[in-house]
């Protein structure tokens, strides 16, 4: 009779904060509140109550031997141990992986530079490579509106 009592206050006093949260329009944690608060009624309704303490006995009796088994204790060893083996070798093998592929960028080992220079004028050299002549301009800062030049362009056509 206890049990019914303080589930079904539970329930209604979740309802009352999903009320109150909903009042204030926010419908998405208004309706996780319900949810919430709809647990302790269902579960005393379907008689899971009962489950329930003996699934928290359990539990509290695996973290009593937990803190006073040494058994218990080489077994968490054991879990950590594998865990960090699995873990080592799986960082081993994408770093062979890494090191076994070449760059992106770089260049192939019987390939030379580009066929073009790439800055107009320039003269490419023995290697293939190309240096700009003298010293290079200093490129304009890019204030992020480089792809907005058409929309530019007809917004001034049309006066705006």
């Amino acid at each position: 009779m206890l049990t019914a009592a303080v589930a079904f206050t539970l329930t209604a006093a979740g309802v009352a904060v999903a009320g109150l949260t909903a009042y204030r329009r926010r419908y998405l944690a208004a309706t996780r509140w319900f949810a919430v608060a709809l647990l302790p009624a269902g579960l005393y309704l379907t008689g899971l109550f009962p489950v329930a303490r003996t699934i928290g006995g359990e539990i509290a009796d695996w973290a009593t031997q937990l803190v006073f088994d040494p058994r218990v204790w080489t077994g968490i060893a054991l879990l950590a141990l594998s865990a960090a083996l699995l873990l080592g070798s799986r960082r081993v093998a994408r770093r062979r992986l890494e090191a076994a592929a070449p760059a992106p960028g770089a260049p192939t080992a019987a390939g030379a530079g580009p066929a073009r220079p790439a800055v107009a004028g320039a003269r490419p050299t023995a290697g293939g490579s190309a240096k700009a002549p003298g010293r290079p301009k200093q490129a304009a800062p890019d204030d992020g509106l480089g792809d907005f030049a058409d929309v530019e362009e007809i917004l001034r056509r049309r006066g705006i």
